[in-house]
């Protein structure tokens, strides 16, 4: 078990030592040190006086450290070595990948960014630590009536799966944890990614590169000559990859992708600005899974609260209709176990969208997104903001949260 402050006061004790200063162990440290804090990201950005070192933690930016002028572009060239970048360009952008091995926490796996600023070159580092092994379906949030329907659209032999939400919502380790559940031995699975999030045994993983003039679009016209059953494609990003992607799942493949997109319904509108004909799009895509992560309430510190009055108009505009039956929400107070924040870790809020026949002749005619909305509400979808007030009800979030991701 890490001691926080411990692992803290060691990069606070080399920015101490002056012209002294160690960077190959300043640079481990913060590495160890966003690891033990569960940061998914580092940021060094550098500005007039240092540079600003920021960690996001459960999905939201916070400032830890500056480090002085003097360093700035020492740690910046380190961090270069580390990942096999040029050190002698400074005026274009470069990414890099590494991997860091800790006593106590095995390996990490860091994804790195480098781009030239005003004040000059920023980095931002993801740590890709391998969790995908710690998730189910289970695990992930979802309610019985929705589990039900995913596991119903994967025993499909071909068609779409996607899932749809901005960048940061968990749609890669929604499909990874789908893709666990498909991972049998007489099936074969190939993925195309960028970049690979997660290693996963007996999965064929390619990673896109534009160098050599694999993309999304070409990788898939390969992967279909390698005899797969199931494929995954990072995203669908741009027409000639989502037509490759539809008649790829006509032809008796079960495809699983993501799109960025606000919320299921929207799902139709953006393949049609991608000109897939609406009659393709109703015969391929089997179900669509709209998603956020929310912050989850720290189950050391979380207390019973009652309702603001703002807080009781939200939730009425949400729920369309009377409130009077939500009473019991939650709020974290703060404790060491979660750095005073009053949350400790994130889940996800989901809406799974069954295309139905109902739903099929929407897209046909081409509906617009609230009214297939509507459409699939009535059907029995739950809404991602219903579902992210069950779950504050229960205490696994707070309202605040729940409304400050939705209306992002």
């Amino acid at each position: 078990m890490f001691n926080f402050k411990m692992n803290k006061s060691k990069i606070e004790l080399e920015l101490k030592n002056g012209s002294d200063v160690s960077i190959i162990n300043l640079v481990d440290n913060l590495i160890e040190y966003a690891h033990t804090v569960r940061a998914s990201d580092i940021h060094l950005d550098p500005n007039e006086t240092g540079m600003r070192v920021r960690l996001r933690i459960d999905g939201v930016l916070d400032d830890v450290f500056i480090f002085p002028k003097a360093i700035r572009s020492e740690v910046i060239s380190r961090i270069k070595v580390m990942a096999g970048m040029r050190t002698d360009e400074h005026q274009t952008a470069q990414d890099g990948r590494f991997r860091s091995i800790f006593e106590d926490i095995g390996p990490v796996d860091i994804r790195v960014s480098i781009a030239p600023t005003y004040f000059g070159e920023n980095a931002v580092l993801r740590l890709l630590s391998d969790k995908s092994a710690e998730f189910t379906i289970d695990s992930l949030g979802f309610s019985d009536t929705d589990k039900e329907k995913i596991n119903k659209a994967i025993r499909r032999s071909h068609g779409m799966i996607l899932s749809t939400g901005p960048t940061g919502s968990g749609k890669t380790t929604t499909l990874y944890t789908l893709l666990k559940i498909l991972n049998k031995p007489e099936v074969s699975i190939i993925t195309i990614e960028d970049p690979i999030e997660y290693a996963v045994e007996d999965l064929n993983q390619i990673q896109v590169n534009p160098r050599t003039g694999l993309s999304f679009s070409n990788g898939l016209r390969s992967i279909l000559r390698q005899d797969p059953d199931i494929i995954m494609v990072g995203e669908i990003r741009d027409p000639e990859t989502a037509s490759i992607a539809v008649n790829t799942s006509l032809t008796g493949h079960l495809l699983l992708s993501t799109l960025h997109t606000n919320d299921a319904a929207t799902t139709l509108p953006r393949m049609l600005d991608m000109g897939i004909e609406p009659y393709l799009i109703a015969s391929t895509v089997n179900i669509v899974i709209g998603q956020r992560l929310v912050r989850k309430l720290c189950p050391h510190c979380k207390v019973k609260k009652a309702l603001t009055g703002n807080e009781q108009k939200s939730l009425k505009s949400i729920l369309a209709g009377d409130s009077s039956e939500v009473k019991n929400f939650y709020h974290g107070k703060g404790c060491e176990k979660c750095n005073k924040t009053g949350y400790r870790g994130r889940l996800g809020i989901y809406e799974v969208m069954l295309v139905d026949s109902a739903i099929r002749e929407s897209f046909l005619r081409k509906a617009s997104a609230s009214e297939i909305k509507a459409i699939a509400q009535a059907n029995g979808m739950v809404t991602m903001s219903e579902d992210g007030l069950k779950k504050a009800q229960k205490g696994l979030t707070t309202i605040e949260e729940v409304l400050r991701v939705i209306n992002e």
